[in-house]
């Protein structure tokens, strides 16, 4: 007699090409001539130009024989006014490819550009799941941070005209090509390395254990993962220059982001989103204030994935699974110790009066995370964990 064995249901999203080598930006031009395109609109923002990061590209788009338009007034979490003003830009330069570079916020943006250069849909009736239309132009997304993911995801988030956080969710987010060079984040400061680095944890954890979308390729990426960046975080906080430790945050941070596209965040960036968008905290560093106290939180629920996590991360083996759990939720808490990051709100300047109304939206406008949580999440038990970080 054979056992009843469940089949798992899923769908899995990927993009088509990932490249990795140190100095493949050079080779962007070609690429951009092999997708077609040879009108290109470059989106970043100031501080790429800065770096010198957005010349650079400029010209090995140039070299390559196509003509390149510069929008690079990008800034953190995306108004949906920058937006509109890069897509009229490509559209009055007649763009027929897009290149993003530089964080979440710039390659967010590069996403929303390329599918709407060609398309009249107005970008709020776009906002949630599957509500957008058209077809994009060809793109490429390079990461300067080992964070967000978003050179791999079919999302790009939003501050909407009220001030408020949305999503767009749409298959034609994804890229053409993800290029990752990681000379390009040898110079990233040790805040911002910090928290990007525990931003792409925060994706690998809570996509291992979501209660919503998790399936068996997701785990595998998540796990490896939390091993390449649990093994590597350090090593770029001692020395930004490590060009090996550098390689593998970034494709640790890549392989958690086509994880959690595909099996979805939880409450950690549920208590995230309100300080991003009503205190401009980073977004990794938001996540990086609540990750420690929301995975304690979830220890009883998520006791027997965390035991299998904490192999991965502490490269070890346990015979006791809460044994095993209770050593990664301990390490993740000394990560984020030893990050050199802020950890209370009030050190942020965040008053204590915000906390009920930060909770009230977390378990309303922002219930989908709460629900892929491992552990149920009441509205005073989110309040509970902003008022202990406080």
């Amino acid at each position: 007699m054979y056992m009843s064995v469940s089949t798992p249901s899923y769908e899995f999203r990927s993009v088509p090409r990932i490249l990795c080598e140190a100095g493949a930006l050079d080779r962007a031009g070609e690429l951009m001539a092999s997708l077609g395109a040879n009108r290109v609109l470059v989106v970043c923002d100031p501080g790429i130009v800065r770096l010198g990061f957005a010349g650079q590209i400029c010209d090995v788009l140039e070299q390559a024989g196509c003509v390149v338009d510069l929008f690079s007034d990008v800034n953190a979490d995306p108004p949906a006014a920058i937006i509109r003003q890069a897509t009229a830009q490509a559209r009055a330069y007649k763009a027929d490819g897009v290149l993003g570079i530089g964080g979440g916020s710039s390659l967010d943006t590069a996403k929303l550009v390329a599918l709407m250069i060609n398309n009249e849909q107005p970008l709020e009736s776009m906002y949630g799941t599957d509500q957008a239309t058209g077809q994009r132009v060809p793109l490429i997304l390079v990461p300067t941070t080992s964070g967000t993911g978003s050179e791999v995801t079919w999302v790009s988030v939003v501050t909407d005209d009220a001030g408020q956080k949305k999503a767009v969710y749409a298959p034609q987010l994804l890229p053409d090509i993800a290029l990752l060079d990681p000379c390009l984040t040898l110079g990233l400061p040790p805040a911002v390395t910090a928290a990007t680095g525990l931003d792409a944890m925060v994706h690998a954890i809570e996509a291992y254990t979501s209660r919503t979308r998790k399936n068996p390729i997701s785990d595998g990426l998540a796990s490896t993962a939390i091993r390449l960046l649990g093994q590597n975080l350090e090593r770029v906080l001692a020395d930004g220059n490590d060009l090996a430790a550098r390689s593998a945050m970034l494709q640790g941070s890549l392989m958690a982001g086509i994880a959690f596209v595909n099996a979805s965040v939880a409450a950690i960036h549920g208590l995230a989103y309100p300080l991003g968008a009503r205190f401009h905290v980073p977004h990794g560093h938001s996540n990086a204030l609540v990750m420690a106290p929301v995975i304690r939180f979830n220890l009883p629920a998520a006791q027997p994935l965390y035991a299998e996590l904490a192999t991965h991360l502490l490269g070890e083996q346990f015979n006791d699974e809460h044994a095993a759990a209770s050593a990664f939720v301990l390490e993740m808490e000394r990560l984020v110790s030893c990050s050199g990051l802020e950890t209370r709100l009030s050190q942020l300047n965040i008053p204590e009066s915000a906390i009920a109304s930060m909770a009230d939206e977390v378990v309303t406008s922002i219930r989908r995370l709460i629900d892929s949580n491992p552990a149920d999440m009441s509205r005073a038990d989110v309040e509970a964990i902003y008022r202990s970080i406080f």
